[in-house]
């Protein structure tokens, strides 16, 4: 290990010698508002020699022209050719928005693609498009119209939304924040509800399906997802805005910018206020969400930016799916929620979250020469929260007539209550708790890119990460008891516990990971290729406070080592200004995660020689750049072998519990079209096509099956080979309408489709051969509309913005789980949203 720390340490100051007899190039981008537009690109007309902007939207280019022209183009904008001679500074160039142009995005630093450069499948997303369309969907949805992306509000509370990308779920997608990672280190989840407020600080979204073009050593299987946070404005001024709903929904805030001083600082704060009721019953939210970013240019050659962001909330969930049959019989319809009720009067949730993550990074910049840079980012991350559920003898069953109002009702909590009270010295038979994932987390992200050439430049760099999830139950109401009883705990038999105190269970995660990888990008007139190397080890260990005695050594387990790798390389070809063709291929092996090595749930029973996860992807793509229709088209193929896959299901008692599935594989292959067409210059039509077919591979043995309570309650035999993977629709399409009413007034319609969507199963349920493939959900279709003006109010730009989602109010079924028996009879469903509505105002100052 020290010999590769250093390796790593090598390769990352690795600095060649400059090139004398440049000339330097230098300007800001920014959009009509006078906005820097952060990853713009800045290429010299009839060369591969370009750049793109920084965060506060400049760049710096070298050329050995002492005249000639650079083209500047950012996704959204049209493109923009400005003229140099002997050098000098542009100064400020200023796009103008243009539907058409697509995906034309690139931050060295933070991994995003280039349009026709980086031969990847990508799609990006500008700050103008998230915030028009958002409202009150989650921030995942704003992708629904993205190839390959299924996106839905799961049990519809807030921030509870999840996406699937390629049939991938967020465990196999990497997520990143300004190049830093979020997956959680334990189980590659992606809890959206932590970023709850994102929308109102990204300044550009772009997903890369398929390998990415991710620079530190990330492995992500379906894709990746990049956001990019608004920056420091150099400009002083800011905004307030405000916006309200459907079923109560309101949401405060404002942005102020001090603008750049003379001691070259500057800083930005953000923060808005979200409550509402929610439109699935029982599910009243509120959340804080903050940003803040100060900024010190020091010279030419280091700046320095401190930038931290987080929101604060906690909501009401829906956590059981249903039969048709019950939100059919229900009065509530789509709305029906059984995990809820009222106790003296107080709407009380039996399923809620409650979470607090805050993520803090230092960013520095440092320009050595004209030809090398180093971009260095070092960030710390603390969670505190978890999620709320029951405990004790199970009186919440949605059909238990005693223990609800009325058929199919709300939850009798006055009943249990009672029923505590008289149990006396005996303690709570039925309690709330939560079950709490705290974590810290903290790495260092540093990169290396130096021009070895003019053609040929070599990216190095570091990924540190040192992860502690801290996991415990804790007593959250006592439902009137005097105490609850639980002799978990070996260290304290016989505990009555009290609120706040810990039952069932209490350990920790730790996990390591240090990585680092080599690329070698080569660009030179119509050709642009990439080859990169990474390398990675990831660490685990279990610390058990519950299961094994104070003195006991066991009570902290060995740490095991897990050594990943992968490479990856591809070539884009630009045929002429219009066609272009690229292909892409890769491999690499990630490590298990954190339970598949603690499969059992104790530092005893160790599958410590648990099997890498393989992944072979291969890809290749079109790409049409005309004056009117720009268009791409992808076929894909990624290979899964050895994949860790966590199943979620409901047990007879309507308890959940987590199947590990070891060592099976996957085949997740498809095709995928997208297109603009601006047939004038106030429309754009948008659309996409994507065709999935997604199967497992073979049958895995002996699969364990535990409970909340981290017990093992079966163990089974699963045949699921050439059955469709589920939970993600395989066929999606949209269409997209942008049309300019008039310079201020901008009208837009989506139209999308989702079919083949196969319900999740229970992998205890194909225990023989031949088992059936899972109940296919009924394809169904979304209409979404938004109205955007601007005008001035006083002195003061406003906008106005209007929209409504499921404009026919389709009742469709979003996610499912199969029953057993492949019928809708039997499968569990979550019902998706029916008409929304939200109304906002920005008044910029």
């Amino acid at each position: 290990m020290r010999k590769f720390k250093n390796l790593l340490l090598v390769a990352l100051f690795f600095v060649t010698a400059t090139v004398l007899g440049q000339t330097k190039i230098s300007g800001k981008v920014v959009d009509e508002t006078g906005e820097p537009l952060p990853g713009a690109s800045v290429v010299e007309k009839g060369t591969g020699n370009g750049t793109s902007t920084d965060f506060d939207g400049k760049f710096m280019l070298n050329t050995k022209s002492n005249n000639g022209t650079v083209v500047v183009s950012f996704v959204g904008y049209t493109n923009k050719q400005v003229a140099f001679a002997k050098g000098g500074d542009l100064g400020t160039i200023q796009l103008t928005e243009d539907g058409q142009v697509l995906d034309e995005i690139v931050i060295t630093t933070t991994s995003f693609a280039i349009d026709r450069k980086t031969p990847i499948a990508v799609s990006t997303i500008k700050a103008a498009d998230i915030e028009m369309k958002l409202g009150t969907q989650e921030f995942p949805e704003i992708l629904k119209s993205t190839p390959g992306v299924y996106a839905t509000k799961s049990g519809g509370g807030y921030g509870d939304g999840r996406i699937n990308l390629r049939g991938f779920n967020s465990e196999n997608v990497a997520v990143m924040i300004n190049g830093v990672p979020v997956n959680d280190m334990e189980n590659g989840r992606v809890y959206w509800s932590n970023w709850a407020g994102l929308g109102d600080v990204t300044s550009a979204m772009q997903v890369q399906r398929g390998l990415g073009a991710s620079k530190v050593a990330v492995p992500s299987v379906g894709g990746t997802i990049n956001v990019i946070s608004k920056t420091t404005d150099v400009k002083q001024g800011g905004n307030v805005m405000f916006s309200f709903g459907n079923d109560g929904y309101q949401k405060f805030g404002f942005t102020y910018s001090t603008g750049l001083n003379d001691n070259g600082v500057a800083a930005t704060v953000s923060a808005a206020q979200t409550n509402g009721e929610g439109y699935v019953d029982g599910t009243p939210f509120s959340g804080f969400n903050y940003f803040v970013n100060v900024s010190k240019q020091f010279n030419e050659s280091h700046k320095l930016s401190l930038t931290a962001f987080g929101a604060k909330q906690r909501h009401g969930q829906r956590q059981n799916m249903h039969s048709i049959k019950t939100f059919r019989d229900s009065e509530r319809g789509r709305r029906f929620n059984s995990d809820w009720g009222y106790k003296q009067g107080q709407l009380t949730s039996s399923e809620d979250n409650f979470y607090h993550k805050p993520q803090i990074s230092l960013n520095h910049n440092w320009t050595l020469s004209d030809k090398t840079f180093i971009s260095t980012a070092a960030y710390y991350s603390f969670g505190t929260g978890g999620g709320g559920g029951t405990g004790g003898a199970n009186k919440f069953r949605f059909n238990d007539s005693d223990y609800r109002i009325g058929p199919l009702g709300t939850i009798n909590f006055d009943k249990i209550v009672e029923e505590n009270i008289a149990n006396g010295v005996n303690g709570s038979e039925t309690i709330l708790r939560a079950s709490r994932n705290d974590h810290k987390w903290y790495g260092i992200l540093s990169t290396l890119k130096t021009d070895l050439t003019d053609e040929l430049t070599f990216l190095t760099g570091i990924d540190y990460r040192n992860y502690k999830g801290i996991h415990f139950t804790e007593v959250t109401d006592l439902l009137g008891g005097s105490y609850f009883a639980d002799d978990s705990n070996v260290n304290n038999l016989g505990n009555q516990a009290q609120v706040g105190d810990k039952i069932w269970y209490d350990n920790d995660g730790k996990v390591g990971w240090l990585g680092g990888f080599g690329q070698l990008e080569y660009s030179k007139d119509k050709i642009s290729s990439f080859f990169s190397f990474s390398l990675s080890n990831t660490s685990y260990q279990r610390i058990d406070r519950f299961q094994y005695l104070d003195s006991d050594p066991l009570q902290e387990s060995d740490k095991y080592n897990f050594l990943g790798f992968g490479t990856k390389g591809g070539v884009n070809y630009n045929i002429d200004d219009t066609h272009g063709v690229f292909v892409n291929l890769g491999y690499f092996e990630k490590a298990p995660y954190f339970n598949s090595v603690f499969a059992e749930n104790n530092n005893v029973d160790v599958n410590s020689d648990a099997e890498n996860q393989k992944i072979t992807s291969y890809e290749v793509g079109y790409t049409l750049r005309g004056e009117k229709l720009s268009a791409n088209i992808n076929l894909y193929r990624t290979k899964w072998d050895d994949r860790t896959e966590v199943a979620r299901f409901e047990l007879q008692d309507e308890s959940i519990a987590f199947a590990n599935i070891l060592g099976v594989g996957a085949l997740h292959q498809g095709v995928e079209v997208d297109f603009s067409y601006k047939p004038i210059d106030k429309l754009t039509i948008t659309g996409m096509l994507s065709l999935g077919d997604w199967r497992w591979l073979n049958n895995v043995e002996n699969v364990q099956i535990f409970n909340e309570a981290n017990e093992l309650v079966d163990t089974v035999d699963i045949f699921i080979e050439d059955l469709h993977v589920g939970d993600a629709a395989q066929t999606t399409a949209s269409l997209g309408l942008n049309y300019k009413l008039t310079p201020e007034t901008t009208f837009t319609l989506d139209y999308n489709h989702y079919s083949d969507l196969y319900a999740e199963f229970d992998p205890s349920d194909r225990g023989t051969e031949g088992a059936p493939e899972a109940w296919k959900v009924p394809a169904y279709n979304l209409f979404d509309t938004a109205l955007r003006h601007k005008f001035k109010l006083g002195n003061f730009d406003t906008t106005l913005t209007a929209r409504l989602n499921n404009v026919f109010d389709v009742e469709y079924i979003s996610d499912a789980r199969d029953g057993g028996n492949s019928t809708a009879t039997d499968a569990q469903v979550y019902y998706g949203l029916g008409r929304t509505f939200s109304f906002g105002a920005k008044i910029n100052f």
